[in-house]
């Protein structure tokens, strides 16, 4: 990849290539917008157990933005946005992600706060 330029590599291997450039110098602080969104299953669980990592052993503080519950259940906390504000939120705790994941899974299968369908 080293040997090409930007426009003869893949989507994921920009995103991939865009996360080692962001977690290299070891940051306090990291903005994830969709850092899951161009990689295939294996990357993305790779860079959201190295988020993970991060989060735990240099104390670093992730923000995130997905629409992929499988990388929100990584998380320690999930705040769910309608219209630009907060309608629900999830902490983890001591849950082992798998739950933690049905968890997000069931919020996202509620009627959405506000709908008028749903009153």
């Amino acid at each position: 990849m080293r040997n090409k330029y930007p426009y003869e590599v893949s989507g994921g291997q920009k995103q991939r290539c865009a996360c080692a450039r962001a977690i290299a110098n070891n940051p306090s602080l990291i903005l994830a917008d969709e850092p899951t969104g161009a990689l295939d299953s294996h990357s993305s669980q790779m860079l959201m157990e190295t988020l993970t990592q991060m989060n735990d052993e240099l104390n670093a503080t992730i923000l995130m933005v997905t629409h992929d519950a499988f990388s929100a259940s990584y998380t320690k906390r999930v705040l769910f946005l309608k219209d630009g504000k907060i309608f629900h939120q999830l902490y983890r705790g001591n849950k082992d992600r798998r739950v933690f994941l049905n968890e997000i899974y069931n919020v996202l299968s509620m009627p959405e706060v506000g709908d008028k369908d749903a009153r």
